[in-house]
């Protein structure tokens, strides 16, 4: 009899949105009605840009994971979210369109619950269905003054799945809890969650239902708690990581950094991110347990096969690294949709996007997928029947421009021209390749931007339409640094 190859984890990547606010300038905020928030006023938290969603963070994770990878290979993209924008429309098809994904890959969501970006990845491992993504990504929206305000924080994690030689990670074991301990909820018509009482959730709920649930795993793989190199928790209220780990006598330098300093609670993401944060510490043999809690929990174990190699990628520790910080509260509130400023009539326009259009041209619009002439070499977007430099008709190939370096050629900052994020920058961008397009430049820090300036390609909310719901999806430039 044959045995079965490995199944696991052959890369990962990661996205935190660069902009984080201080949790002492949310607290401060509040001071005059909810001075108590001071005490949680400790490190920041990531926050989305006017113009990212779930959608859009999920794309930016599952590039940096395909890096060096062959995307036309991935036949599964599992999308797991609670915060996915669409609810009728399938939120993982203009994921895998924007990672020009092939058209016959399976495209699925998941969402119902925190913990299932664990799901998802135990779905992929237990599958063995070739190669598959998985991504986890929440925008997470939180009541000004609540605590979940100063908790949740926004990102993604993907990791790519798959058997045979060139495994990270092998898939050892999972283990799943499902039981009605309601934790917190939030109805399908709500924006915000409701979350019950903290020290309810950590003693009746985490204390005895995660220990259990680990040791039951442990056992099932002939391992024990002091063979573990690292553990993490995701879920729980902060410091629950450490309760568990106690209860299983795990050393704390074992415990895998929570995130929660520097990016916050990422809901459905974040024990993706642990493990990834996991994948980018671990060496050749070490045994990495996750845990997400939610209804239950689920729990899933990976031996570290070889450490990951330098391929380009962000990854975890990058992402993170790559911010700058904001200082204006009001900022967050406007972005998140929280505050409607009056923008004046520059901003009364139908942003009616036409879906014939779009999907006739999906591929450039999605994909970011210019043309190259069979004649002359030039590069162009977008792609037409003639060649701007030769003039020749009909020689242009498809040419992938979202993953090609740039640079700023030249640039304007607009404080008349409507933009939710004022001044809006917009430059000529020059490719290395030869192309050059007028693009808006997004994520422009404290430090600024100039002719010369480095970009790299992120796929972004180009417009939203307010009357019909349905937001347009385009790719801008951010600089790299």
């Amino acid at each position: 009899m044959t045995a079965m190859p490995d199944v696991g984890i052959q890369s990962f990547g990661a996205y935190i949105p660069r902009r984080r606010i201080a949790r002492s300038t949310i607290a401060a905020a509040h001071a005059w009605a909810l001075p108590n928030l001071k005490g949680l006023a400790k490190g920041e938290k990531s926050f989305c840009g006017w113009d990212e969603d779930t959608i859009t963070m999920a794309v930016e994770a599952g590039r940096d994971c395909l890096r060096g990878q062959t995307a036309a290979s991935v036949s599964s993209l599992l999308l797991a979210s609670t915060t996915a924008p669409y609810a009728d429309l399938q939120n993982a098809v203009i994921v895998g369109s924007a990672l020009r994904l092939a058209p016959t890959t399976s495209a699925i969501d998941l969402g119902g619950s925190t913990r299932a970006g664990l799901s998802a990845l135990i779905t992929a491992c237990r599958s063995r269905d070739a190669q598959q993504l998985v991504v986890a990504s929440e925008k997470r929206n939180a009541k000004p003054g609540s605590t979940q305000e100063m908790q949740y924080g926004s990102g993604a994690g993907a990791l790519l799945v798959g058997e045979g030689s060139g495994l990270l990670a092998r898939f050892l074991a999972s283990e799943s809890v499902s039981v009605p301990f309601v934790d917190h909820f939030r109805q399908s018509t709500e924006k915000f969650d409701y979350s019950w009482e903290e020290r309810w959730i950590r003693d009746e709920g985490i204390a005895k239902i995660v220990p259990r649930a680990v040791k039951a795993l442990l056992e099932r793989i002939g391992r024990s708690s002091e063979q573990l190199a690292w553990f993490g928790l995701a879920g729980g209220p902060v410091g629950a990581d450490k309760l568990v780990a106690k209860t299983l006598a795990i050393a704390p330098e074992r415990i895998l950094p929570d995130l929660q300093m520097q990016v916050g609670d990422t809901g459905a993401a974040h024990s993706l991110l642990l493990l990834i944060g996991a994948l980018e510490r671990a060496k050749a043999g070490d045994l990495i347990v996750v845990a997400s809690f939610g209804q239950g929990c689920e729990i899933v174990a990976f031996e570290m096969l070889q450490p990951a190699a330098a391929t380009g990628r962000r990854g975890l520790a990058g992402s993170v690294a790559k911010r700058f910080e904001e200082t204006a509260y009001l900022k967050m509130l406007s972005f998140s949709g929280d505050i409607e400023i009056e923008w004046g009539m520059r901003a009364e326009t139908d942003n009616k996007t036409a879906l014939t259009t779009l999907y006739r041209a999906s591929d450039q619009i999605y994909g970011f997928i210019g043309g190259r002439c069979e004649s002359c070499g030039a590069v162009q977007f977008p792609r037409l029947a003639t060649c701007v430099n030769c003039r020749t008709a009909h020689t242009q190939q498809p040419f992938a421009l979202a993953d090609e370096p740039a640079k700023l050629a030249t640039f304007t900052a607009d404080w008349l021209q409507y933009s939710p994020a004022p001044p809006m920058y917009m430059g000529l961008v020059q490719f290395d390749v030869g192309a050059r397009l007028l693009m808006e430049i997004v994520d422009v820090g404290p430090a600024g931007i100039d002719v010369g300036t480095p970009l790299e390609m992120s796929f972004r909310i180009k417009e939203k339409d307010r009357l019909r719901h349905y937001d347009r999806y385009f790719w801008k430039a951010v600089p790299t640094s």
